[in-house]
């Protein structure tokens, strides 16, 4: 129980701390604004999301191939695997956005990182920090539950509402 009172104050004090950048965030999708990208904010902080699953790990994606999708602008490390996306982007899109999936779990829209990730039953999950991420792995699929109902109610709140 103390881990958890732990965990719960680690997020109080992130949200504090970001809450400046995190009201800069889509309503549905976790981008990073302003950069000097014109259009919609860069996904995944500009991190290849096939690469997840074609390499088994974070790559830094390219705007020479780049993409826009559902209010967010997504980077590639190739061409193919632009097409891939572009043939399916629901099988690669991160799930909540791109939000932090403990975060979400718990009713909140903290940024995802997208060097800490997971694949689990074919979709790609990120999380806010190691500490975060070590307690959604202590019970993946009860995390995933809690998300996917706290997500449909939190789903189209702006981050500054929550």
């Amino acid at each position: 129980m103390s881990q958890r009172i732990a965990v719960l104050s680690a997020l109080a004090w992130v949200l504090v701390a970001v809450s400046p950048l995190a009201a800069l965030a889509a309503d549905e999708v976790n981008v990073s604004r302003g950069v000097t990208l014109p259009g919609p904010g860069l996904a995944v902080h500009g991190f290849d999301v096939v690469a997840y699953f074609t390499q088994g790990r974070p790559t830094p994606g390219s705007a020479e191939h780049s993409v826009a999708h559902e209010g967010a602008t997504y980077r590639f490390a190739s061409a193919e695997h632009l097409e891939a996306f572009e043939a399916d982007p629901e099988r690669y899109v991160p799930a909540y956005g791109g939000f932090c999936a403990y975060g979400v779990s718990v009713g909140k829209k903290f940024d995802g990182d997208p060097r800490l990730w997971r694949i689990e039953a074919g979709r790609l999950y990120l999380n806010l920090n190691e500490q975060i991420q070590e307690t959604w792995l202590e019970d993946v699929d009860g995390n995933i539950e809690k998300a996917d109902a706290q997500w449909r109610r939190i789903a189209k709140t702006r981050v500054a509402d929550l």
